[in-house]
């Protein structure tokens, strides 16, 4: 959410005049969209913030912006505790930001906007993609869920959802520019529908992306079980280009944590949900978000949990040790870990999810596989020679882009088949020559350096290529 939010961002900018700042020079802007689900993004925004003092204070025309999730939260206490700091803003507000900044410039001080709605619905807001092959489209903000833990609900607000034309219309937006894969993004995404009254609005989205021509893989994160129902899994299982992949969030394994998390469904309802996607789809692969030290947590507690792993056989797990929020009710609960009981066993699950996941991943060698090449997803690729690309279930490959199938070269953005070699806990490797190899559109355009900027769904299609020439007060870069 907060990486589409950033496109956002960046499109806004470059509308306003805006231009990104050449590598290693000093930029004129810079602009911080913060996360607070855990208490580390505090700390690493202020640490980050004192390390630009200098810069600041080097050119003190240098604007600095914070918004999202922690400036929702710190509001003024940002400008108290950085008083170089020159704008504050909200998740309900990113189209402010350009408007801000100029009023900062003019006003030669701070200001600071935090609204408590949303003022604008993110998609109308033009959009600079990080991706020419894979999109982001948010279906709905915000979360009506009240879970113990999670301070998301108080910054981001009530779910809001938008209406399936405007989906679809951004969608097929997306697709007439060649990006092949969408994600359809929400905090509870399969609660999509609630707002307008409709129960199955989600599945019957899914369905409708099967239709759009030229749409090669249908995303979407996160769904919660309380909400998972059997018409989302017809839909995954009969709609083609919906990819067989599911991030579905556990949390803990543990009954009475999960009442005292106030996550409503059990231990039972959440496996019976992935026998259930297993039935329909065998090839599935199945990720999921686990906590560990939730005040009270008890060894049998995490036994629980370590139990369900074991059943559920995740491809992978997103594994967090309780972070204390301020102002949430798990906060305040009696039963505060110590640090070392949660380290010790954060890190038994993360011994048992490797063990688990490297099982899985040596099962599917000798598997052929379709992936879309991507971009920077192996850090080893140049001394190794591979290049890296997901799967359709969202499995990481490395791969050798040879053989006589290759069509010139292989770039990201195309599309290849090949055979698996080897498993690893975190990726798989596909050491022999490709099988096929499809140049595509996203290719072209990725080879050539240009990214989609879509300008809100109601503004007509994405354009490539660098934007309008804008004039612009004061003459900035970002």
């Amino acid at each position: 959410m907060n990486v589409h939010d950033s496109e956002r961002l960046a499109g806004q900018l470059e509308e306003a005049g805006y231009v990104p700042a050449a590598e290693g020079a000093a930029p004129d802007l810079v602009v911080f969209n913060t996360c607070a689900v855990r208490e580390n993004a505090d700390n690493k925004l202020y640490g980050t913030l004192g390390h630009l003092r200098p810069a600041k204070d080097a050119n003190p025309g240098m604007q600095i912006a914070v918004g999202g999730c922690l400036a929702q939260k710190d509001r003024g206490e940002i400008v108290k505790r950085a008083p170089w700091v020159d704008v504050v803003f909200g998740t309900h507000n990113l189209g402010s930001l350009p408007v801000l900044l100029e009023r900062a410039r003019h006003n030669a001080e701070a200001e600071v906007e935090i609204l408590e709605s949303l003022e604008t619905f993110p998609s109308t807001l033009p959009a600079r993609r990080d991706s020419a092959y894979s999109g982001w489209v948010s279906i709905s903000v915000g979360c009506n869920n009240t879970c113990t833990f999670c301070i998301v609900p108080s910054l981001r607000g009530k779910e809001r959802d938008r209406r399936p034309g405007e989906v679809l219309a951004e969608v097929e937006a997306l697709v007439a520019e060649g990006v092949l894969e969408v994600t359809l993004l929400g905090q509870n995404v399969n609660s999509y529908g609630v707002e307008f009254g409709d129960r199955q609005a989600f599945s019957k989205l899914l369905r409708a992306c099967g239709a759009v021509d030229g749409l090669e893989r249908v995303r979407f994160t996160s769904p919660h079980p309380a909400a998972f129902t059997d018409d989302v899994i017809e839909a995954m299982a009969e709609t083609p280009n919906v990819c067989h992949q599911l991030h579905m969030p556990l949390q803990s394994g543990s009954d009475r944590v999960l009442k005292e998390m106030r996550r409503s469904y059990r231990a039972a309802r959440y496996l019976s949900i992935l026998d259930k996607v297993r039935a329909a789809m065998p090839d599935a692969a199945i990720t999921t978000d686990i906590i560990v030290g939730f005040p009270g947590e008890t060894e049998e507690d995490f036994q629980a949990t370590l139990d369900v792993v074991r059943e559920a056989r995740f491809s992978s797990a997103f594994t967090f040790q309780y972070s204390k929020r301020p102002g949430t009710p798990a906060a305040e609960m009696p039963g505060q870990l110590p640090k070392e009981v949660v380290q010790e066993r954060y890190d038994r699950l993360v011994e048992l999810q490797n063990d688990i996941a490297w099982q899985e991943n040596k099962k599917l060698v000798g598997r052929k596989v379709e992936l879309l090449v991507a971009t920077g997803e192996g850090r080893k690729d140049a001394e190794t020679h591979r290049m890296s690309g997901r799967a359709r279930d969202g499995r990481l490959v490395h791969f050798t882009p040879t053989g006589p199938a290759v069509d010139r070269e292989v770039r990201p953005g195309d599309v290849v088949e090949t055979v698996i070699t080897y498993g690893a806990p975190h990726h798989l490797v596909a050491d022999g020559d490709l099988l096929t190899h499809r140049r595509t559109r996203a290719g072209d355009n990725v080879a050539a350096g240009l990214r989609p900027k879509t300008d809100g769904v109601s503004l007509g299609l994405p354009s490539f290529g660098a934007p309008k020439a804008v004039p612009v007060t004061g003459g900035c870069g970002a």
